[in-house]
């Protein structure tokens, strides 16, 4: 079975990778706490996060790992790529502190998951990026006791009206619609699937 090295600090990341992966792909964990890049684009925190984990010799095995934005419409696409840092900051709470007031289409949100992927040692070989979103938009208040981050606030439509947000979803039903789950699963089929010979475009 193909071994492949997540590197973050977030166990709740590598959970839902590993019922993604099942018997597929053994998942190690690498619990390294590299730099918080503030970048205006996912794609450039995620790429550049992976380049600086290898040219460090963090890790000598092929590695991934992944950074992920909610883009809300009322606020210009605020946190984006600074989703962590602000999490952090103001949390659940201060996202809807800034929405109050703001209904419907302005409420429209949209989660994105980049994952960078090493399988070379070599600085001269860029990472592999696969990238994943999920629609929906930001609920009235939290609501839902799983998932972790943004999840109790950022409600995903599922059709003939019904919506939950991912905190009221199990780990399973998550993975299947989440913007992590899309782009981890795209990792996924690119390790099981692709010939070496064809491995060299990003993955979107």
């Amino acid at each position: 079975m193909k071994k492949i090295v997540f590197v973050t600090t977030n166990e709740n990341k590598v959970k839902e990778l590993r019922e993604l992966a099942g018997t597929k792909i053994n998942v190690e964990h690498l619990n390294y706490d590299y730099p918080e890049l503030q970048l205006d684009e996912t794609e450039a925190v995620a790429r550049e996060s992976a380049n600086w984990v290898r040219e460090r010799g963090v890790v000598k095995e092929p590695f991934f790992l992944e950074d992920s934005g909610l883009f809300v419409r009322a606020l210009n696409g605020f946190p984006g790529p600074f989703s962590a840092f602000v999490a952090e900051k103001i949390g659940n709470e201060g996202i809807l502190k800034l929405l109050a007031g703001k209904e419907g289409e302005e409420r429209r949100a949209t989660f994105k998951t980049v994952v960078a992927f090493c399988e070379s040692p070599s600085p001269e070989t860029a990472p592999l990026l696969f990238v994943g979103t999920a629609e929906g938009k930001i609920a009235e208040k939290p609501r839902g006791e799983g998932g972790f981050g943004y999840d109790p606030i950022f409600e995903f439509e599922e059709g003939a009206g019904t919506s939950r947000t991912f905190a009221e979803m199990s780990r399973a039903e998550k993975n299947a619609v989440s913007h992590r789950g899309r782009a981890f699963g795209k990792l996924l089929d690119y390790l099981v699937d692709v010939e070496p010979s064809s491995r060299t475009k990003n993955r979107t």
